[in-house]
């Protein structure tokens, strides 16, 4: 079986992954909160992860793996869109859910095993609060419940830091009903124009913090293999998950593995709406970069390394992934992915490696191999080259079928040499060429060259 080794926050160590029940492989990653469209930033873990399910699938087998990613569907912010827009609260989160499964599918991320919603879990999260009020870890205010973070003395391991360091320059939230200043909400009052449940604190909504502690718990149990999402969520978002799971849950680990991608940067900065460099992944796709592409892209870098979105790094992704469906048109993938495509990404996810090992493939000829071991990486799916058509001329297209037929004379006469040039030239052209019982099928992709193929007649 493949080692995978992968580096773990908590422990800052990369050591061998060791399933708690190899035929019960379980993951949990913070999802959305669903009241706009992903941004680029967003869509980084689901493909981070979503490589992780894959390798985790062929190591384990495909039934073997769960994996949970949640989506925050109460939230302040979808409360502010309700008001400022006087739709629906529902129809608000169904929507952006609609749109979430549109943007990640095309990004060729596979469906988790579960997509919970928080608001249908907030029994479990009344009924984890209970438990940590009853065992003295959280107490009641004014309305609000809270998590006395001095009541466990762990609090700060994930993210490395000290309670007294926090206070001393954290900017928290300072209420009189607090008995520390780093106590967290774990259920909050709410007014008649919001969302609320009844409990025994009165009605009101849970904090976001509580919400995968107790979707984790539902799913997962009190001990599951690796809980992952970006590095902007380990303080305070984990951290916080981590002492609530661990004090409601004794008996368990919560998670085993922590594993959080850096952030994302675009031409060199940090991505914002007043820099003019804030992208949606629809904006993106609406402007006919694939979705493959922008997946190539975020693999082209370490999860644990910053990634830099460039305009660069899209044209070379999609010169690349031009040439390889060229290769492999017509092919059928290997029974397998090739063993070096498969160590890199045991060896902590390295999918620049990865991708080095593909170039490889690609470089020796062995399009089958190629083939299947891009698709474990969720590239050159079938169906998924969309973004590489592009129309030509009558002119152009009477040149390509001369040259395909000038191909098939010399398959037919063993000029294999003369062959293999032509079909060549056709992918350093930009053309994409399938070869099917019904005779060759062609497409030009998004850097068709015509004039390089005159150098072919």
């Amino acid at each position: 079986m493949t080692e995978i080794r992968l580096y773990n926050s908590r422990t800052r160590q990369v050591a061998p992954f060791r399933p708690i029940d190899p035929d019960r492989v379980r993951i949990y990653v913070c999802g959305p909160t669903v009241y706009d469209r992903a941004h680029l930033g967003n869509a980084r873990p689901v493909v981070v992860f979503d490589t992780l399910f894959r390798l985790l699938q062929h190591v384990y087998g495909a039934e073997r793996v769960i994996y949970v990613r949640n989506f925050t569907d109460v939230d302040d912010k979808i409360n502010a869109r309700a008001a400022e827009t006087g739709r629906p609260i529902r129809e608000i989160t169904d929507e952006t859910i609609g749109w979430y499964h549109d943007d990640m599918d095309r990004l060729l991320a596979l469906r988790p095993t579960h997509e919970p919603r928080a608001t249908d879990y907030v029994g479990a999260m009344i009924a984890m609060i209970e438990e940590l009020v009853a065992k003295g870890h959280a107490y009641a205010a004014e309305g609000h419940v809270l998590f006395d973070v001095r009541s466990f003395p762990a609090y700060g391991q994930l993210s490395g830091r000290s309670v007294d360091d926090m206070i001393a320059g954290a900017r928290v939230e300072v209420a009189p009903y607090k008995r520390d200043p780093m106590d967290f909400v774990l259920w909050k009052p709410s007014a008649p124009d919001l969302p609320g449940w009844d409990s025994p604190w009165g009605r009101g909504r849970p904090g976001w913090h509580i919400e995968c502690s107790a979707m984790a718990h539902e799913l997962l149990g009190d001990s599951f293999d690796i809980h992952g999402g970006g590095i902007d969520l380990q303080f305070p978002h984990h951290e916080n998950e981590v002492a609530q799971s661990c004090c409601a849950h004794p008996e368990g680990q919560f998670a085993r593995v922590w594993m959080h991608n850096e952030m994302l940067l675009v031409e060199g900065k940090k991505m914002s709406k007043s820099l003019g460099n804030f992208f949606t992944v629809r904006d993106l796709l609406d402007k006919r970069i694939g979705g493959e592409v922008i997946r190539f892209v975020f693999l082209s870098t370490h999860y644990g390394k910053p990634m830099d979105w460039t305009e660069a790094k899209v044209a070379e992704a999609e010169t690349v992934l031009l040439r390889w469906r060229g290769l492999v048109a017509g092919i059928e993938p290997a029974q397998s992915p090739a063993p070096a495509v498969v160590a890199a990404l045991g060896d902590d996810l390295n999918t620049a490696g990865a991708i080095a090992a593909l170039h490889g493939l690609a470089a020796s000829g062995d399009a089958a191999g190629l083939l299947a071991s891009a698709r474990l990486m969720g590239l050159l799916e079938e169906g998924a080259g969309g973004w590489a058509v592009r129309s030509v001329d009558s002119r152009t297209a009477a040149l390509i079928e001369e040259l395909l037929a000038a191909r098939a004379a010399a398959r037919k006469a063993r000029d294999f040499a003369r062959a293999d040039a032509l079909r060549d030239g056709f992918a350093a052209a930009g053309l994409i060429v399938r070869d099917t019982p019904q005779g060759a099928e062609w497409e030009a992709g998004p850097n068709f060259d015509p004039a390089a193929l005159e150098a072919l007649r």
